[in-house]
């Protein structure tokens, strides 16, 4: 054997390599010949140039060229002979090529090895899945919102609460007495416990009537879009207009054809259906949540970098798209992942650990995603949604990369379902 393996991590190998007598001169000659025909030095027409010539400009660049491509077939043959799982390029260093003997070393990341500790005594709590009447009436007032009409309070002895809405003018003072433009408002509608203001300036109005004036002392968040409030200590100066509320009107047959189902009845059943499933799914990934935590506290290993820095990418890509949609311009995305970097390398590497675990446990219970688990999930994905089953067919067949992410999803609830199996779980 011409190299050896040394492990210098649980996910890192350096292969060293020794060769005595290798010949490469072959490899050049042919080379040479190739170049040979396919350039046009001075004085020569294309192809026509002599060997030597050849050889005297171009022989340095060919003979470091035989040498790399040398050094990349024995470490790749390397790697299938030791059927090393590896993670992106390796790292090569101390290189060496003299009197035909050539040396150097790689440095590769590889897949851990991750055994799983026992988890059969583990015990985890599943969230109920009953639907209530509080659950059926909140979807209906989803589904009556934009039909509802905005009524005025009548009673001026009604104090502001969540749920109503106020009629404000607001005046922001800054620490040092300035009123900016963009801090004031006039007959600003406001729903209390929205959440549209600054955190506090909306729970500040609770218990206030039509017509009082008060002033309301906040400090704005420190993740602030606008740079200047950051932490700004401010004063808004409220005066109370008057207060509304959503008046809803009566879900009655008609109305309930107009949203899509046949009666009031039919909406009921239909719903309470689908709120059965999500508050399951919902059950479901926050017991899974708590085994990945779990799993990934009780067991440590060596994680890959290269996995590490695609993960932390991904992580990356995923909230910016999102804060995106929020409004944050490339300067806002680039001050919050500098700002919150160590919470996005927390993140990627829980995914990065818990996938990993979650391969190793796939494997020892030998689970697989099949063509007909992906049928079956395209069905239910269809019936909660109630979108046309080829539709759905249509997008995840024809894109490689999206139903590989899906087969993948299959296969990690086809392994929670054996894992809960092996824990206690009430």
């Amino acid at each position: 054997m011409s190299y050896k393996v040394e492990t210098v991590n649980g996910c890192t190998k350096k292969l060293v390599f020794s060769f005595e007598n290798v010949d490469l001169s072959k490899q050049i000659e042919s080379a040479v010949k190739a170049k040979q025909k396919t350039v046009a030095l001075k004085g020569f027409r294309k192809g026509k140039a002599p060997l030597a010539m050849v050889q005297k400009v171009y022989g340095p660049q060919i003979e470091n060229d035989a040498f790399s491509r040398f050094v990349s077939q024995e470490f790749y043959k390397a790697v299938q002979e030791e059927k090393l799982n590896a993670i992106g390029y390796p790292m090569f260093s101390n290189t060496k090529f003299e009197d035909e003997n050539i040396s150097f070393e790689a440095t590769v990341e590889t897949f851990p090895e991750v055994e799983v500790a026992d988890y059969s005594k583990y015990e985890f709590s599943k969230e109920s899945t009953d639907v209530t009447d509080e659950d059926i009436e909140n979807l209906k007032k989803q589904f009556l919102g934009p039909k509802a009409e905005m009524k005025e309070v009548e009673d001026e002895a009604k104090a502001l609460e969540k749920g109503l809405f106020a009629v404000l003018n607001f005046d922001g003072e800054k620490e040092d007495g300035s009123r900016p433009e963009n801090m004031k408002g006039q007959e600003f509608l406001l729903e209390i416990g929205s959440g549209q203001f600054i955190p506090g300036f909306e729970d500040g109005m609770v218990g206030m009537k039509k017509g009082e004036k008060k002033t309301i002392e906040l400090t704005f968040p420190e993740e602030y879009h606008e740079e200047s409030l950051k932490g700004a200590p401010v004063k808004f100066h409220v005066e109370l207009l008057e207060i509304k509320e959503k008046s809803m009107p009566e879900l009655t047959d008609e109305l309930a054809k107009e949203f899509g189902f046949e009666s009031v009845d039919d909406f009921n059943s239909k719903n309470k259906s689908r709120l059965e499933n999500q508050k399951k799914r919902q059950s479901q990934a926050k017991l899974q949540e708590d085994i990945l935590k779990k799993l990934v506290d009780e067991n440590k290993f060596d994680v890959p970098k290269t996995l590490l820095e695609q993960q932390r990418k991904s992580v990356e890509q995923e909230l910016g798209a999102n804060l995106k949609q929020q409004g944050f311009s490339e300067d806002m995305l680039q001050t919050y992942f500098e700002k919150w970097s160590d919470d996005v390398d927390a993140r990627a590497e829980f995914q990065v650990r818990s996938g990993l675990i979650l391969d190793s446990l796939a494997k020892k219970y030998e689970v697989e995603a099949t063509d007909s688990d992906l049928d079956t999930k395209l069905e239910e994905m269809a019936a909660e949604s109630g979108m046309d089953k080829k539709q759905i067919e249509t997008y995840y067949k024809s894109n490689e990369t999206v139903k590989t992410n899906l087969m993948y999803a299959i296969r990690e609830e086809k392994t929670f379902e054996k894992l809960i199996q092996d824990m206690k779980v009430k």
